[in-house]
């Protein structure tokens, strides 16, 4: 299965981070899995790759081409394909149409950003794929908080809830994503669901 990781890029975060999901990458490799993701070097984005290269499993790189003339250096190196894009929103298209589940690990606006395109794509029925959270040392309890906070007040349907699952266990969110089944109610259904 071919797994899409938004994160962080940032190299400034708590090691514990990097080093559980690079640890999640090697698994993932392990057990037969690639990533595609946004190609970064460090950070949590680097973590993935770096895991899932160790485990001896591919890597595909997405990244808008003003990286390569202004940042060059935040590129992992080691990808085995590497895509470059005109656009932010170019890039996160190839990653959503190219990849068969995300992982949402912990990060900063791009990933709060790129987890809501890809859960609104999932409520309005542009794909069905399993979204799961990263929830390491309870970085997206907040999150959660307010979600139930959101749907509570009735700005979100209570069926969103379903749409995406919170994980603390690399192993048992890997399970999930292998095994995951799509609901089949039509999206119009889950949106307006009270």
């Amino acid at each position: 299965m071919k797994i899409c990781i938004f994160g962080a890029s940032s190299a400034k975060i708590d090691e514990k981070y990097i080093a559980e999901v690079e640890a999640m990458g090697k698994k993932m490799a392990v057990r037969g899995h690639s990533l595609v993701y946004g190609a970064g070097a460090t950070g949590v984005m680097g973590a993935a790759a770096r895991g899932v290269k160790s485990g001896g499993g591919e890597v595909h790189g997405v990244i808008p081409e003003f990286f390569r003339e202004e940042r060059v250096e935040a590129i992992f190196g080691g990808c085995t394909k590497l895509t470059y894009t005109a656009t932010m929103a170019e890039r996160k298209t190839l990653m959503e149409d190219e990849a068969e589940a995300f992982i949402i690990a912990p990060g900063g606006i791009g990933t709060l950003e790129e987890f809501y395109e890809v859960l609104t794509l999932k409520q309005l029925g542009r794909h069905s794929k399993a979204i799961a959270m990263f929830n390491i040392n309870g970085y997206y309890n907040g999150l959660e908080s307010f979600m139930a906070e959101m749907s509570g007040k009735k700005f979100m349907a209570p069926s969103c809830h379903g749409m995406y699952k919170y994980f603390t266990d690399a192993d048992e969110m890997l399970l999930y994503l292998e095994n995951y089944q799509p609901d089949t109610t039509p999206w119009h259904q889950l949106k307006d669901a009270e």
